[in-house]
């Protein structure tokens, strides 16, 4: 387990990335106690677990859930506030962090059943478990845009002599770009790639050289363009994956959701439960954006309301299972993996990654 632990560990960094997580943001808007708000969660638990043993419901199992601060968890506040107020179908513990390794390594522990991790971050816990989780569904599709104060850029073509600033050299952001730029013709010659420590920098160098284009996830490219008004969102990274992946590219998936198998195994029916429940989660989160906006703030996603209201209907918040998620994400995985074996974990998972319910 230790050595498990460790190897994940090394790979936490790689995927953080896309958690797109607000930095000092508020757990709570509500003004109540941690001993009070401890309280109410347990009373919310166990009338949800009286509930569904009225119901007559076969498996009232608490699922434990880990997410990230960031779009992989969005589409799931909905279900978090029901659970909190006693009225989901399923009975959940759900954690929220903002460190990958400390999700993954509650995963691994078996500390949580399921987690919202990075796409590629799934692929590396499966290889690194002995195939111990599988894919319930993907969660958030592409995050990724670049923006700029130059809106003669339309398609990657145009970023040919510019300069573009990024995170993370080496991540998955990074692949992603260099793909697209690959597929539209473009080599290192054509674009330079200039990387940064975090998506700060990158906003403040946008300030300076109104001219550049940087390349940010949501929601920190909402939050950019709040402080820079000459800033607009010149390409969606996803639009451009899809528009060069041919028959076997997938899509570009930032977030999915993975389940321990021996959970699944063990309480399959609070595991569907679940998913029907993450679905209309989801549904809801598209449908009921200023409400959406409140709960993600009052979950100290996103600080402020009014910026998570601006960025919701950029963060790609979906909700898709079964054969069309394996089409989509296998395809995705087997560009990184081109690219860069270790980014998946150094080899493409089986079948048995992808669960049919």
């Amino acid at each position: 387990m230790k050595k498990v632990l460790s190897a994940l560990m090394a790979f936490a960094m790689t995927a953080a990335l896309l958690s797109g997580c607000a930095k000092g943001a508020p757990e709570s808007t509500q003004a109540t106690s941690a001993s009070e708000k401890e309280s109410a969660s347990e009373t919310a638990k166990e009338t949800a677990a009286e509930t569904s043993e009225a119901q007559g419901s076969a498996d009232s199992y608490i699922l434990k859930i880990g997410s990230l601060k960031g779009p992989t968890s969005m589409g799931l506040v909905r279900l978090m506030d029901q659970s909190e107020k006693g009225s989901a179908k399923g009975t959940y513990d759900f954690t929220m962090v903002t460190a990958a390794d400390e999700l993954l390594g509650k995963i691994v522990s078996g500390e949580l059943d399921v987690a919202l991790v990075p796409a590629n971050m799934a692929s590396i816990i499966y290889n690194k478990t002995n195939h111990g989780v599988s894919v319930l569904d993907i969660n958030t599709l592409g995050v990724l845009y670049g923006i700029s104060a130059d809106d003669s850029i339309k398609t990657a073509s145009d970023l040919k002599g510019k300069t573009v600033y990024l995170t993370g050299k080496g991540t998955t952001p990074d692949y992603a770009l260099q793909h697209v730029l690959k597929a539209s013709g473009l080599t290192g010659d054509d674009v330079t790639l200039e990387y940064k420590s975090e998506a700060a920098e990158v906003a403040s160098i946008l300030k300076e050289k109104p001219d550049a284009v940087g390349l940010l996830p949501q929601p920190f490219v909402t939050a950019a363009m709040a402080q820079n008004d000459s800033l607009k969102m010149v390409l969606d990274l996803t639009k451009e994956w899809d528009a060069t992946a041919g028959e076997n590219g997938g899509s570009l998936v930032t977030g999915v959701t993975i389940c321990r198998n021996e959970a699944l195994k063990d309480h399959a029916e609070a595991i569907h439960t679940f998913m029907a429940e993450h679905k209309e989660s989801a549904e809801f989160a598209n449908a009921n954006v200023s409400e959406t906006a409140a709960l993600v703030a009052a979950a100290g996603i996103i600080e402020k309301a009014p910026v998570a209201e601006k960025a919701i209907p950029y963060c790609s918040i979906t909700y898709v299972d079964g054969d069309q998620m394996k089409s989509l994400l296998s395809g995705y995985l087997t560009v990184l993996f081109d690219m860069e074996p270790s980014s998946v974990g150094g080899t493409l998972p089986a079948d048995d990654f992808y669960y049919m319910q």
